[in-house]
């Protein structure tokens, strides 16, 4: 009676994921991630392209220069009849009037930027929006608070929690990235933005380490620097009451920014502050309580047992079986069963697609069809999105859903008071039930 950890893993992260879907429609489908990849790699090419054109124009502007360098090491420093030469003459006032122009305001180099930008502007209504940004931000804090994940060990590319003294891995991903400076910073700056000082806390820290260590130099593609980093770092201390470590980080930046007078400022009221009230001790940080789930925490700690449960003699209240619902569709194929949690309530319905139907849902997935699945209130505007072959496939689903669930469950009142989700990962197991 247990699922296999990676499943739980990646069944937990969709729903973390999810949580998130008021921001917009953030890329929540394997099919979204795919289709990101396959316009970064059209804009690679399109860069290809690009620094294929500098370079070509750039070996021009060599070649020109080595002429005319040539002329002035040799031919200029010759003889004095050299220069009374009338065909030496005559290059050098060409050259002067109309080359040097032409290199010097080329328009070249603003054609291969043009035609860059155009190629870009092509693509851009598949890029993702600053609300998926956000989106993807949030779901790594969710995923981080849900299994206790060292932001340390994230940065590096590791699933990883602190359990009983030791570092454990929680999933092993065949393939992962490292995060840069700018990268931990977006997610510091997103949950700055919302005051969640503790998430920002701790992701602007391991911005401000790496901005400092080898590789950390501002590149074009930032948008984040250590000054920003810093910035951001030493109010979101002073919020959380370590007044004395903002005012060090303060001190640092103004070492970078000497004339910024806000930094200034806010040396002075942190100095005050302190000379008021002594030396701050260090503050512990505590995560925001939720606003919107009461049963987060059992939620979470469900999550952590990574699709275990107890045995049936430890409660026998959890257990498998083959379950109908009394629905007349599933009398002959009775769907199996596994009560995970009764408070709050967490069933895993096994086997409940085939394989090759969820490889179909992940192919045609998007935000619209998600929306449409869910039934609530994006249901109508989900309907104007969907293709004919999406809303069939959407439907199919509601009605399996509400074979298994029942109508009362299924029922739009209790989509809005519950915000049930649910979603069908790779194996064709199902997740339901899962209140945000």
């Amino acid at each position: 009676m247990k699922a296999p950890p990676g499943v739980f893993f990646l069944c937990c992260f969709q729903i973390v994921a999810l949580a998130s879907h008021a921001e917009g429609e953030m890329y929540t489908s394997l099919q979204n991630v795919k289709q990101a990849i396959d316009v970064e790699r059209k804009l690679t090419d399109y860069l290809r392209t690009y620094i294929d054109s500098e370079l070509e124009r750039l070996e021009d502007i060599k070649r020109f220069y080595a002429k005319v360098s040539d002329l002035h090491s040799e031919l200029y420093k010759g003889p004095a009849a050299a220069t009374t030469n009338p065909l030496v003459a005559f290059t050098l006032v060409k050259r002067l009037h109309s080359e040097w122009l032409n290199v010097v305001y080329s328009n070249e180099a603003q054609e291969n930027t043009q035609t860059l930008r155009s190629k870009y502007e092509e693509e851009e209504a598949y890029l993702p929006k600053v609300e998926d940004l956000r989106g993807a931000a949030k779901g790594l804090m969710r995923l981080q608070d849900v299994y206790s994940l060292q932001v340390s060990s994230l940065v590096k590319g590791r699933f990883q929690r602190v359990s009983n003294g030791g570092v454990i891995d929680v999933c092993s991903p065949a393939v992962s990235v490292s995060l840069s400076g700018d990268d931990c910073f977006l997610v510091g700056k997103v949950a700055y933005e919302q005051e969640d000082y503790y998430h920002s806390v701790q992701w602007l820290e391991e911005s401000v380490r790496l901005f400092r260590g080898p590789g950390g130099q501002w590149s074009p593609e930032n948008e984040g620097t250590l000054e920003d980093a810093l910035d951001h770092l030493a109010f979101s201390h002073f919020k959380t009451g370590n007044v004395s470590y903002a005012l060090s980080l303060s001190h640092e930046l103004l070492h970078h920014d000497p004339m910024n007078g806000r930094v200034l400022q806010n040396v002075e009221k942190y100095e005050k502050l302190l000379g008021s009230a002594g030396p701050s001790r260090g503050c512990s940080l505590r995560r925001p309580s939720s606003s919107y789930l009461r049963t987060r925490d059992a939620y979470e700690r469900l999550c952590l047992t990574q699709g275990s449960q107890p045995m049936h003699f430890e409660n026998p209240r959890l257990f498998c079986d083959h379950f109908t619902n009394n629905s007349p569709a599933l009398l002959l194929q009775p769907v199996r069963r596994e009560v995970l949690s009764l408070q709050p309530h967490v069933v895993l319905y096994h086997d409940f697609i085939t394989d090759a139907e969820a490889e179909d849902i992940k192919r045609l997935a998007q935000p619209g069809v998600v929306e449409e699945i869910r039934g609530g209130s994006w249901r109508e505007a989900g309907n104007s999105r969907l293709s004919n072959k999406q809303k069939c496939m959407a439907e199919g689903l509601r009605e399996l859903h509400r074979r298994e669930a029942g109508p009362e469950d299924f029922c739009a009142n209790r989509f809005e008071r519950d915000a049930s989700v649910w979603r069908v990962p790779a194996g064709g197991e199902l997740w339901d039930r899962w209140p945000l």
